[in-house]
């Protein structure tokens, strides 16, 4: 674990620098406070920092104070390191957010045992943020394909219209379904569905833009947002993905799969009217047309589908 040290005392820098070394930390060394601060905005800033209260530039109470107010994560474990005694004056800096302290001259068993104590800190912070981002991640994402879930890619289309209406752009949108995808099920069984439209939405990720957002609509329908799309744009688009997912059949457990799909695709309107439900709608209806003229094909609804 990387450890800063914010010292302007050369001896007390050095025996501390050497304490930590020994423990096997990974040491950064500053001067003053402005260094150490400028260490601690470093996306990879050390997650330990023991700082003198007194020194040249910011002081560590100061430190210690803007770091707290940002509330970044992940979480830095503040340690200052002071010569006062005066219980009013490590009151004060344990207010402006230190996490403990450690008077001067330091005992290096005190030391070792509040590091400790910082060390076990970090890891419980980073659990709960894991179990955080889990529970996240959980409510938005679809279980089985790991893609936006339905509420989800609604959301998105939603800021993703919004967006577009404020700057002049337009938005598209895909509707893709597994064409005769009941049979899959049937003949092959429920766990060979389960890895075809995993395996589909592993083929359609790569083949869209890195800003383009695909989400499980239901069943076997997907949901692409394409800000900044054409109407030939989202064509081709729909093209690369039936391709994408057709050209090679799916290896399964139960057997090897063929699989075909059929698009329907929508655009908002130059007027930016289009809203959430009418352009999906407007994609829904081309997809019926896709699946009406022989599927495994794509159809776009006209320019004035949304409007």
């Amino acid at each position: 674990m990387r450890i800063l040290i914010a010292e302007d005392d050369p001896v007390s820098r050095r025996l501390l620098e050497a304490k930590l070394v020994k423990w096997g930390y990974e040491v950064v060394v500053t001067r003053d406070g402005n260094e150490a601060w400028q260490v601690l905005q470093a996306e990879d800033a050390p997650r330990i920092a023991i700082l003198d209260w007194m020194m040249p530039g910011m002081d560590g109470v100061e430190i210690s104070r803007k770091i707290r107010k940002a509330a970044s994560e992940p979480y830095t474990y503040l340690i200052l390191l002071t010569a006062m005694h005066d219980e009013e004056d490590l009151v004060t800096g344990m207010e402006a957010g230190a996490d403990d302290y450690i008077t001067k001259p330091f005992k290096p068993s005190e030391l070792r045992v509040r590091l400790r104590a910082g060390r076990r800190t970090i890891e419980l912070q980073d659990e709960l943020i894991a179990a955080r981002e889990a529970l996240r991640a959980k409510a938005t994402h679809d279980p089985l394909t790991g893609l936006w879930n339905h509420e989800e890619i609604l959301l998105i289309l939603g800021r993703e219209l919004a967006r577009a209406q404020r700057q002049g752009q337009l938005v598209g949108v895909i509707m893709a379904d597994l064409d005769h995808f009941k049979s899959v099920n049937d003949t092959h069984g429920h766990i060979a569905g389960d890895a075809v439209l995993r395996a589909v939405a592993q083929r359609m990720l790569p083949l869209l833009r890195p800003y383009d957002s695909l989400g499980r609509y239901g069943g076997e329908e997907y949901l692409a947002v394409l800000p900044g799309c054409s109407r030939e744009g989202a064509a081709a688009v729909a093209e690369r993905l039936r391709l994408g997912i057709g050209n090679d059949p799916v290896d399964t457990s139960e057997g090897v799969i063929p699989i075909t799909s059929s698009f329907g695709g929508a655009v908002s309107n130059q007027e930016m009217r289009g809203d959430v439900n009418s352009l999906v709608q407007a994609a829904d209806l081309a997809l019926y047309r896709a699946k009406e003229k022989g599927r495994n094909r794509v159809e776009i609804a006209g320019e004035d589908a949304t409007d």
